[in-house]
């Protein structure tokens, strides 16, 4: 015989379900688009990084992850830090045929290296709120997702290793109370979060076009007493446009 539980869940089957992880690390460093040549932090991670990490702990096809809000459980800290990296990428269309097409091929780390500054984040901790979708291509009721991914997140099972921007600044995760557990988090951290904190234009998500070009979408940014809720829909491109910064956000097709 069904249970009264049993069948409620499975009412719910098509439903979107609710998720919650704890995420914390030493380093974080969610560029801001606007600055292109030295790297600048937001103050808060980003939705479209905690899509990133959620997805590490489990990814299907058949599922898509709407993250709805983002919570401080620190108060923000910054730390800055000069390294060495190449001015352009290796990884290209054109070096990949010169190598090809060339066995003599070299590339010369040390002609191409520059030393570029990094206005990071330091000892973070979130805690991410998203809701699980299907996609067309889901036969089975969400909640077996669900569960599949609860049992992830308390085993810290994941096909890599999350990160907070860089992959060098590693995160680590649980679920909810995790982070105080692990000593992270102490109750006098919220005392220190500030209640209004205008952010500015942040990225909402990226859309993929059928000619391998994108589009990306943006919202304004607000921490509300440490929290970041993250809109359902994005501004439009008109009212982006209008917003200051919005010449650093061009999409790869022309638009905002």
């Amino acid at each position: 015989m069904i249970s009264a539980q049993a069948r409620q869940r499975e009412e719910r089957a098509d439903r979107p379900l609710h998720v919650q992880v704890e995420a914390w690390g030493p380093l974080a460093c969610f560029t801001r688009p606007e600055l292109k040549v030295e790297r600048v932090s937001y103050p808060v991670m980003t939705p479209s990084a905690a899509r990133g990490l959620l997805e590490t702990i489990l990814w299907k096809p058949e599922i898509t992850y709407q993250v709805e809000r983002i919570e401080l459980l620190k108060p923000v800290q910054w730390t800055s830090f000069r390294r060495n990296e190449v001015n352009n990428s290796i990884i290209n269309k054109k070096t990949f045929e010169d190598l090809r097409a060339n066995n003599g091929y070299r590339y010369d780390v040390a002609e191409d290296r520059g030393q570029r500054v990094t206005v990071a984040l330091r000892d973070v901790a979130y805690r991410i709120h998203a809701t699980i979708n299907a996609t067309d291509r889901c036969t089975a009721p969400l909640p077996k997702y669900r569960d599949q991914f609860d049992r992830r997140v308390k085993r810290g099972a994941c096909f890599e290793q999350p990160h907070f921007g860089c992959r060098e600044f590693a995160a680590f995760f649980g679920p909810r109370g995790s982070a105080q557990e692990a000593g992270v988090v102490t109750a006098a951290d919220p005392a220190g979060i500030p209640p209004i904190d205008e952010i500015g234009l942040m990225l909402h998500h990226i859309e993929y076009l059928p000619n391998g070009k994108e589009r990306y979408h943006w919202f304004r940014a607000r921490l509300e007493r440490g929290v970041l809720h993250v809109p359902d829909r994005p501004l439009a491109p008109a009212r982006v446009n209008q917003m200051p910064g919005a010449e650093g956000r061009a999409s790869a097709e022309g638009t905002a």
